[in-house]
């Protein structure tokens, strides 16, 4: 598969930067920060004390000294790390409607990058098949976020697999302090759940499962020639057959129970968004939801 033209990516970042700046500062801006706090409260300033104040945070040093009573300010230790984990893998080149799953997982991506740049946040990316292909470190700003969204978009894999663990492991590793780490994967792997265990006990860590609609469902179009994004196997199947696209629905649900019990019994935060449906009202519920957790 060839590259991408440049300066085809830098439109299309571009027009992404623009669709999504009215969702991060009317949505995801104050959603983000509410459902992501600072890593605590450090000391701001003293004021003098005002009826209503906690006498709790007397300043008795400063009081001592003064005419009045004075109390200590805090304010929240805001700055945060936002660690993106990108799957790059062949499945992602992907898609029944407007968009590939990748193109579909990049503007969540962006959102996301945004977001964490309107509070402040640094953010880093990893690009992830069955190895680590693209790691770039955390930093602050819009330009940073552009560089991101562009390796994103111009992006070409070394290889077609996927390992989620792979990609979960050299994160933990390179993350010395906690971080707000978002998985963006369709999740077509499998032995992920000690590394996924160990990720969640030591950051804010969330999945954000990319899908189509049509993975789930064959459409009646009689011999269908389908390939395995991943692996490469050709197979013929008839889809004219009402038991086999039966069988494959049920196949498919099961599997992604599977999944959704996995996580569950990890206690690890899951987002599932489809390519036909917008991501921001799911994306929004599950902020607001973890903001009422906290």
């Amino acid at each position: 598969m060839s590259k991408p033209d440049l300066k085809e990516v830098f439109k299309k970042i571009r027009q992404l930067e623009i669709r999504t700046r009215g969702v991060v500062n009317n949505i995801f801006g104050g959603e983000y920060h509410s459902a992501f706090k600072g890593k605590g409260m450090e000391f701001a300033e003293v004021r003098e004390y005002q009826y209503g104040d906690d006498v709790r945070a007397i300043d008795w040093n400063v009081t001592s000294r003064k005419d009045d009573v004075f109390i200590k300010v805090f304010e929240e230790e805001r700055e945060q790390t936002l660690m993106i984990l990108f799957d790059g893998s062949g499945s992602g080149f992907f898609g029944t409607h407007k968009q590939f799953k990748r193109d579909y997982a990049a503007e969540i991506c962006a959102t996301l990058a945004f977001s964490a740049t309107k509070n402040n946040d640094k953010v880093g990316l990893i690009i992830f098949t069955d190895q680590v292909e693209l790691f770039i470190p955390p930093r602050k700003g819009r330009t940073h976020v552009l560089r991101i969204l562009r390796e994103i978009f111009y992006f070409e894999p070394k290889s077609k697999g996927t390992s989620v663990a792979t990609a979960v492991e050299f994160a933990s590793r390179i993350l010395k302090r906690k971080a707000i780490v978002f998985l963006v994967s369709d999740l077509m792997d499998s032995d992920y759940e000690k590394p996924l265990r160990m990720m969640n006990q030591k950051h804010d860590f969330v999945v954000i499962q990319i899908t189509d609609k049509s993975e789930f469902e064959l459409p009646a179009v009689g011999l269908l020639e389908l390939q395995d994004a991943e692996t490469g196997e050709h197979f013929i199947a008839d889809t004219f057959d009402e038991q086999f696209r039966f069988n494959y629905a049920k196949r498919m649900e099961e599997l992604q129970q599977r999944r959704k019990t996995t996580l569950q019994k990890l206690q690890v935060d899951m987002v599932s968004v489809s390519t036909d449906e917008s991501y921001i009202r799911p994306l929004a519920a599950f902020f607001k939801q973890r903001e009422l957790r906290r």
